[in-house]
């Protein structure tokens, strides 16, 4: 199958979903509200005078808050509603970014520039059938001493709602709903691929990369999964057995 196709159908009818939901929330972020989560912002630090590249950057509400917050931004995304949604919000709030539709693997082969930042989240691996061609694009887009930050969903949930851990070469193909709240019931074919965190972290050590730190996190800033309850302060978390699983892991690394 076109994977690629079939993905971009997909997330083309998601994000005119996406742009009504209360879960993205759009009005408050015109206003002002910042997207971005705790996890992040203290992460990834200042970002004032920097260039940072946003990968699978959806339509741009994170890149346009790192926007805010003095970044000179480029995002990237595979599909065409997100992107031009996002030159959309760029314009209307007049912030300097710049929007990209591209796969991201060939958006690596294509890029020359070079990058203070790359930065990734929240549900963006699972899209990627070959993480070697993912952490390459990184490591080529990065100047020498620039930062990678990935802060992603923790694959231990995977396993507990019935998916595999382990990466395997054929993609798990389903018909699903979108995960915000008015999906309504609108299915569309995706194909998505697990990948332990192991692999995620040899792929990063073996394009040149040097992490720097490695953190996992009980708490979700997402209420979008079945089962989690809140935690005021802290977001939402999910017990199994009685012991809270963990929903959140970042990684911080470095170019040579």
């Amino acid at each position: 199958m076109d994977y690629l196709a079939t993905n971009k159908h997909a997330w083309d009818q998601r994000t005119r979903l996406h742009l009504k939901s209360l879960f993205y929330d759009l009005q408050p972020f015109i206003d002002g509200k910042s997207s971005l989560n705790p996890i992040e912002l203290a992460q990834v630090g200042n970002v004032q005078g920097k260039k940072l590249l946003h990968l699978q950057c959806h339509f741009g509400q994170d890149s346009l808050s790192w926007a805010r917050l003095g970044a000179a931004v480029t995002g990237v995304d595979l599909s065409s509603e997100s992107i031009t949604a996002a030159k959309k919000l760029a314009k209307q709030l007049h912030l300097p970014a710049t929007f990209i539709n591209s796969d991201i693997y060939q958006f690596g082969e294509n890029n020359t520039t070079q990058y203070d930042i790359v930065f990734t989240s929240y549900g963006v691996l699972a899209w990627l059938p070959d993480l070697t061609r993912w952490a390459q694009t990184i490591a080529g887009a990065l100047r020498p001493g620039g930062e990678f930050h990935l802060v992603e969903f923790h694959p231990f949930n995977d396993v507990l709602t019935g998916y595999g851990y382990f990466a395997k070469a054929q993609p798990d193909v389903e018909d699903e709903v979108t995960y915000t709240e008015n999906h309504n019931n609108q299915l569309t074919k995706v194909a998505t691929w697990p990948h332990p965190i192991s692999e995620v972290i040899s792929a990063l050590i073996s394009a040149g990369l040097t992490i720097l730190k490695f953190n996992e996190h009980q708490y979700s800033p997402y209420n979008c999964i079945e089962g989690l309850e809140f935690v005021n302060g802290k977001g939402y978390q999910l017990i199994h057995n009685n012991h809270p699983i963990p929903l959140i892991y970042s990684i911080h690394a470095r170019a040579c």
